[in-house]
């Protein structure tokens, strides 16, 4: 029998996503579900480890009901990344996993950036990367200096897919373009930059490349012996599987964050946005924000609406009547701005306004802050391009799509299933056993598309105007948000990180 199915396994921000893929791209059985996400006290963010694998074997039980196991030929992973698992010799978490939204090593990150030369970061990753409070550096050093006694139990700093891969098969493994922020551009750790922190480079996971079958499932049931392969980050693997693997391509993904990246040999050293270093003979320039998927739901937590009624409500919003501009910076901004300390605003709201326009005016400020993204992101790889290939649980709104399209001024194309980075996942495992020569040719074959939304010129022209307004909004607030920040931070009351169950019963 054919072994031509993949399982593609996404640990996200917010839920574990999996699916089984077959050869065509077709999803024949799909799993998704959510875990609780904890903020202890200020600027802190974090999830139980274990959480994610809990998922990940309800979903694998799922797959083994379809009848289908002895067709899986490979599980390909990948995961939010930037979050961080602190894990003993024996592979247990030793405390929460931090994550990607978290600022508490924001001092770290100043502290230890201040430390690396520009003309350094250009000789490590081709571009002027700030060094901010994600970095797994700046996270080790604050872990050393205020939970020492984690440290030094600690044996493996692990992303979330590696902490997977781990309980599934028992390596210790990473990948390189995962790590973009600890490696050069010949894909290797940068010994001085690990010295920063004294016994980081001990706890640094071996690389691999991202293609390896890195071990077999472990776990008793039909898929035992299965091959895993490594996989890597989900930002990378989302811009493969919705057609970032030809070269010029451009991308745009949207899930709890706003994800551009566009695919290029040339590189125009430009602040703010993160080239990675060329793998499987590709080259991504991409930049993350903050805020995209998130600002819906902040607003539809905050009005007591679901997505289809928040949709509902911003179409009947004139959109010949501007509405407020939203800024959606509800934890700080990452690209192309990096600051922490950045806040969300609703700004010129006037007695006419309603909750209608509110809402749109939540869909336009994800769609500024990513055009933000896209102009320096067409700079840095020296391309422009007028049809973006585009996926994710953030593009299953036709008028935010549409919206998108009128303000970036680009066409959009709509990948057909909704999670890219399990197309991507899958394409790496399929690629990792040898079914395809390359990951091109994979992610060829498994990508499908749906529709295209092109923009308006009418409104293309009045978001312009809008688009400038939103610059200077950043600009002007930019000062006040660091002391109201400032102020916050000194109000919070000091709280202790979530504790991690006891599973030794």
């Amino acid at each position: 029998m054919a072994q031509d199915v993949m399982i593609g396994l996404d640990v996200g921000s917010t839920s574990v996503k999996a699916g089984l893929l077959g050869p065509d791209g077709v999803m024949l059985s799909g799993f998704r579900a959510e875990y609780p996400t904890a903020r202890p006290q200020h600027n802190w963010v974090e999830q139980d480890p274990d959480d994610w694998t809990r998922l990940i074997d309800q979903a694998m039980a799922r797959f083994a009901a379809t009848g289908l196991a002895a067709r899986v030929g490979a599980i390909g992973l990948t995961s939010q990344v930037n979050t961080h698992v602190f894990v003993d010799a024996a592979g247990r978490a030793l405390m929460p996993a931090i994550l990607w939204q978290d600022g508490r090593a924001a001092d770290q990150a100043r502290q230890l950036d201040g430390q690396i030369t520009p003309a350094q970061k250009q000789e490590w990753w081709g571009a002027p990367m700030p060094l901010d409070a994600s970095h797994p550096l700046a996270r080790m050093l604050w872990v050393a200096q205020h939970r020492p006694d984690v440290w030094r139990q600690t044996a493996w700093v692990l992303l979330p897919k590696d902490y997977c891969i781990l309980k599934l098969t028992g390596a210790v493994c990473a990948d390189p373009v995962s790590n973009f922020g600890l490696v050069d551009q010949g894909l290797s750790y940068i010994a001085e930059l690990l010295a920063l922190v004294p016994g980081a480079s001990d706890r640094v996971a071996p690389l691999r490349p991202i293609t390896s079958v890195v071990g077999q499932v472990t776990v008793a049931g039909p898929f035992r012996g299965k091959p895993v392969v490594l996989g890597t980050m989900d930002a990378w693997t989302g811009l493969l599987g919705a057609g970032g693997t030809v070269e010029g391509a451009g991308v745009y993904l949207s899930g709890t964050s706003e994800i551009l990246g566009v695919t290029s040999q040339k590189v125009v050293p430009t602040p703010g946005i993160v080239v990675f270093p060329e793998c499987a003979g590709l080259r991504i320039h991409a930049g993350p924000t903050q805020s995209g998927g998130a600002a819906q739901s902040w607003f539809c937590q905050t009005f007591g609406l679901n997505s289809a009624a928040m949709a509902a409500l911003a179409a009947s919003s004139d959109p010949d009547r501007p509405a407020p501009v939203f800024l959606p910076h509800l934890q700080g901004e990452r690209a192309p701005l990096w600051n922490p300390d950045l806040r969300a605003a609703f700004l010129g709201i006037d007695a006419q306004t309603n909750l209608a326009d509110l809402a749109r005016a939540v869909y336009e400020g994800v769609a500024f802050s990513a055009r933000l993204v896209l102009e320096r992101l067409e700079q840095s790889a020296a391309r422009r391009n007028d049809l973006l290939n585009c996926g994710g649980g953030g593009f299953q709104t036709d008028l935010w799509n549409q919206i998108r399209a009128d303000v970036l001024g680009r066409g959009l194309r709509r990948l057909s299933v909704t999670d890219p980075g399990l197309v991507g996942a899958a394409a790496t495992a399929a690629c990792g056993i040898g079914l395809f020569p390359d990951l091109a040719s994979a992610c060829g074959q498994i990508a499908r598309y749906d529709v295209t939304y092109a923009p308006d010129p009418a409104r293309q022209a009045r978001y312009n105007d809008l688009f400038a307004l939103f610059q200077d909004a950043i600009a002007a607030n930019a000062s006040f948000n660091a002391r109201l920040v400032a102020l916050t931070a000194k109000a919070a009351t000091p709280g202790v990180s979530t504790p991690l169950p006891d599973k030794s019963s």
